[in-house]
């Protein structure tokens, strides 16, 4: 029987940090496994996982970007080009085709892991 190996892979979970060590409506990046991950806290208990990566600017920046909404959506501006990226998905509103991968997130014991 063949099995799709990329829906059988393991999802790896890597502790990012304490989750009051990310201040409500802002970013963290973490290095896991080699890739730069943005990790943001909206209000006091959501929590996304999307890469640092910005393909529209070619830099690793997003973290630093600004949390707000437009509409029903979650994002995050870029800093460079202003770009928006649903934290839920990781699209690129304005440039779909530079959406990036967006990551699982949950706290254990007030820790943040996110799975790559």
């Amino acid at each position: 029987m063949h099995r799709d190996t990329h829906l059988n892979k393991l999802q790896h979970w890597s502790a990012v940090c304490a989750v009051d060590e990310i201040v409500p409506d802002t970013g963290v990046c973490a290095l896991l496994k080699g890739r730069q991950v943005a990790v943001f806290r909206v209000g006091e208990q959501d929590l996304f996982a999307i890469d640092n990566y910005d393909p529209n600017a070619n830099a690793a920046v997003l973290s630093r970007g600004l949390v707000g909404s437009l509409g029903e959506r979650i994002v995050v501006a870029s800093p460079i080009y202003k770009h928006h990226f649903d934290l839920r998905t990781g699209e690129c509103l304005e440039a779909p085709a530079h959406s990036v991968a967006s990551f699982p997130v949950r706290v254990e014991n007030g820790t943040v892991w996110v799975a790559t």
